[in-house]
């Protein structure tokens, strides 16, 4: 009995390495990622896991005392499980094939090739392809699961009917092997009586679920990693187009300019657009010290006051004990931006926009100000949902916040525009030692 036990950890074990080996190969893992398959890729997916669990085959047919090692009817059920039909059909003829030339057990290339057919079954019952993944070995889970969700009945029926469909599985070979030349178990272990053969399709149950899982987590793995390549590429493309290619041109037919009437001007200019350049450009965490941002605001409003003259005007009031604290990065320039271009651009004595920041009851509240020609009321009323560099900043805030942040605007035409911010205070190492 000793022995029976041992031999189906044995085969649990061997089930674990092979998804794991597989789980390690890139060309396999692009294969797990793909839900829709064309019948190449069908058919690839066949070749690679016959190839593999017909090894399995191979080795109990070459040395019996490994029996357990026979990995052909999972990979069968697991090749239709993951590639339908066409690949659980000639995964099974695959893997049958030592079986059949080496040990002329006849019945198992049709046996084999029918239960890769059935996984393909299974995996058109699923509800949801994903849901494939979340099948859980233990019975009482999926029956808990069957009466607990009311709403989905069909999703909890489907992890009762994938559990039966491995057992059935099992149950088939079982039942062909009374009568037909078919690899089952060696002769003594039903003599065991009934709890051999329950920890036998338990076995069967767990083997089935082992890759499922294991591979599961490649896929979250390999997802997680293309989410943040995505991530990296959108934070990219918006904090380059955070500058207006329009300030980009201004800016360098300004410098032409000055070359000429004031080198030294052109210089300047030229140093503060690449300060804000790199910082555009650099890869930088969500948050920042307000001292980085006004700093960053200070160059970008000193290269406009060139452009614009004295027309363009630039106030700041910040409380010392505010420098320090984490504020979203880039949450200024967008609204010191949108006053200049809608708020002071058009208006022909120029303007002034004003900066202050202050702390009150654990809160950073921060004003962007400006006397220029003002928000009309029924565009303001929108001006969070639809104005483009404002529903930006609320969009940020309200990601990173939920609802312990205050974003208002008021407005008035012909007398200017007031947005203020009031977020949670968020302090940075310097801050909390101070």
């Amino acid at each position: 009995m000793l022995e029976t036990y041992f031999s189906l950890l044995f085969k649990l074990g061997v089930m674990a390495s092979v998804a794991s080996i597989l789980a390690r190969s890139n060309r396999f893992k692009t294969m797990l990622m793909r839900e829709n398959r064309t019948l190449n890729q069908r058919l690839a997916l066949a070749v690679v896991l016959g190839v593999v669990f017909g090894v399995s085959v191979i080795i109990r047919v070459v040395n019996p005392t490994y029996y357990a090692a026979d990995l052909g009817l999972e990979g069968s059920l697991l090749a239709g499980i993951l590639g339908g039909y066409v690949t659980g059909l000639l995964s099974g003829v695959l893997i049958s094939l030592p079986a059949f030339f080496m040990k002329h057990e006849q019945m198992t290339i049709p046996m084999l090739a029918g239960i890769g057919v059935l996984g393909g079954v299974l995996r058109d019952l699923a509800p949801d392809p994903e849901e494939i993944w979340r099948f859980s070995p233990f019975p009482d889970m999926n029956i808990l699961r069957f009466f607990r969700e009311k709403s989905n009945h069909r999703r909890a029926a489907f992890h009762l009917v994938f559990g039966v469909g491995i057992l059935f599985a099992e149950f088939v070979r079982c039942t062909l092997a009374n009568f037909k030349d078919i690899f089952f178990l060696p002769a003594n272990w039903t003599a065991h009586g009934a709890l051999a053969m329950t920890l036998y399709y338990a076995t069967t149950l767990i083997a089935v679920t082992i890759p499922l899982k294991i591979w599961n987590n490649t896929r979250n793995e390999r997802k997680l990693e293309e989410q943040d390549r995505l991530l990296v590429e959108a934070r990219l493309a918006a904090l380059t187009s955070q500058i207006n290619p329009h300030f980009l041109f201004n800016t360098l037919n300004s410098v032409s300019s000055l070359i000429r009437t004031d080198p030294n001007q052109a210089r300047i200019m030229v140093f503060k657009l690449s300060k804000v350049l790199r910082r555009l450009l650099k890869k930088h965490e969500n948050f920042s010290a307000l001292r980085d941002e006004i700093n960053f605001i200070e160059d970008y409003l000193a290269i406009e006051v060139v452009r614009f003259g004295d027309k363009l005007r630039f106030e700041k009031d910040v409380a010392d004990d505010t420098l320090d604290m984490l504020v979203p990065s880039m949450l200024l320039q967008p609204l010191v931006e949108n006053s200049i271009k809608h708020g002071l651009s058009s208006k022909v004595e120029g303007g002034t926009i004003r900066i202050r920041a202050s702390r009150s009851e654990m809160k950073l509240h921060l004003l962007v100000e400006d006397d220029g020609i003002g928000i009309p009321e029924a565009k303001l009323a929108t001006l969070l949902d639809r104005g483009i560099g404002v529903s930006n900043v609320n969009e940020r805030l309200k990601v990173l916040f939920g609802n312990e942040y205050r974003m208002w605007i008021d407005s008035q035409p012909g007398h200017g525009t007031r947005i203020q911010i009031e977020v949670p205070e968020l302090q940075t190492a310097l801050a909390a030692v101070s």
